[in-house]
């Protein structure tokens, strides 16, 4: 998808000036793009994908959302359908390209960008052999960027398939034979119950801890509210809670959410110790046994990583010196979506939500022109 653009003017040969450049059309670029058009902001979102929603059409078939639909829309328009359903990604990615088309927002798909600088005044931002020069530039790529994979997969036995859980889509994919699964996340259980059912399968990996109810619409009801409110009102920067809290989540793996280990035992999938290395081609434990896999799937999520972020004034450590999105080293960048950038639920669709309209007012104090007094000032020419 590629929205008809309407808050962005310049010649696509030369630099258009804008207010604020979003990197990113996931829920939390689009969010903060509802908030700017409210106020009239002159902004763009670039993305890399085809269609508005591709980055939740890539992930695997079976994906339903953790949260019930009454916590997925996004401002100005809630997820239609059941209220307590669980959307699948497919749902979700649909949804979020319609919300750019209903609210006209300007998003440039196919635009992965390229490069980003700072002359000391204003960003300058390289994307599909584009440029745009603004005062303000919004990191809204989230959290999951570079797979992660152990430097030991490369020497596994050719004819083993391989694949992240970035690239998994079913089981359809895998050869006959054994599939082993490494990594006791939420990504890693869900992808383990599925294949179960077609593949022998071994989970590998430290078990981590489970929500202490069962998934479902009587969550829903009465469970998720109460640890929506937790994670948006107490778990956050500002409270005392948060703040002793908050560190140490950071540390912890995120806790099974809908598939629990007693599930994967039920289904005959193998738990079985982490994974070391690779001896003889065959995959090794840490208890010293070795597998002989036909397949792997690695779900050992992300790096985050910005290439093309080419800031020399930035400090190493700029990105554990943010406030509520705000990065205290180089006043006009921001981040969104991220995990716990301002509480535990920051990264969910209800911390986005309210993580972009607080930086959307912090944008508004700046003093930045509309888009109107950009055209009569012939900043957007």
């Amino acid at each position: 998808m590629n929205t008809t653009p309407a808050a962005d003017t310049g010649d696509a040969a030369g630099t258009t000036a804008v207010d604020t450049v979003i990197i990113g059309a996931g829920q939390s670029g689009l969010a903060l793009g509802y908030y700017l058009a409210q106020q009239r902001r002159n902004f763009v979102i670039l993305d890399a994908g085809a269609r508005v929603g591709d980055a939740w059409r890539r992930r695997w078939d079976s994906l339903r959302l953790f949260t019930p639909a009454k916590y997925d829309g996004l401002p100005g328009r809630p997820f239609p359908g059941d209220p307590l359903g669980f959307p699948t990604k497919d749902e979700q990615a649909d949804y979020l390209e319609d919300y750019a088309s209903r609210f006209h927002l300007t998003v440039r798909s196919n635009t992965a960008v390229t490069h980003l600088s700072h002359d000391g005044t204003r960003f300058h931002v390289t994307a599909g052999g584009q440029c745009w020069t603004a005062a303000n530039v919004v990191l809204a790529t989230g959290s999951c960027h570079l797979p992660k994979t152990p430097g030991f997969a490369a020497e596994l036995a050719s004819d083993v398939v391989q694949l992240h859980s970035h690239n998994y889509r079913n089981p359809a994919q895998l050869k006959p034979g054994p599939v082993l699964v490494v990594g006791v996340g939420n990504s890693g259980a869900e992808i383990a119950l599925e294949t179960s059912r077609t593949h022998q399968t071994w989970l590998a990996g430290k078990p981590s801890a489970e929500m202490p109810f069962r998934h479902g619409r009587n969550a829903a009801r009465f469970v998720i509210p109460v640890i929506r409110f937790a994670g948006l009102h107490v778990l956050n920067t500002r409270s005392p809670v948060g703040r002793k809290v908050l560190p140490t989540m950071a540390t912890m793996a995120t806790p099974l959410i809908r598939t629990k280990l007693a599930d994967l035992d039920a289904a005959g999938v193998q738990r079985v110790p982490r994974v070391t290395g690779v001896q003889d081609a065959e995959v090794v434990l840490d208890d010293g046994r070795s597998l002989p896999v036909a397949n792997v799937i690695w779900c050992t999520g992300f790096t985050e990583v910005y290439p093309w972020l080419d800031i020399p004034a930035l400090p190493a450590n700029w990105r554990a010196g943010q406030h509520r999105g705000i990065v205290d080293a180089l006043p006009g960048l921001y981040l969104l979506g991220q995990d716990l950038l301002f509480a535990a639920a920051s990264e969910t669709l209800t911390g986005v939500c309210r993580d972009a309209k607080y930086l959307a007012k912090q944008l508004a104090a700046t003093g930045a022109p509309s888009r109107a007094a950009e055209v009569q000032s012939g900043l957007a020419s």
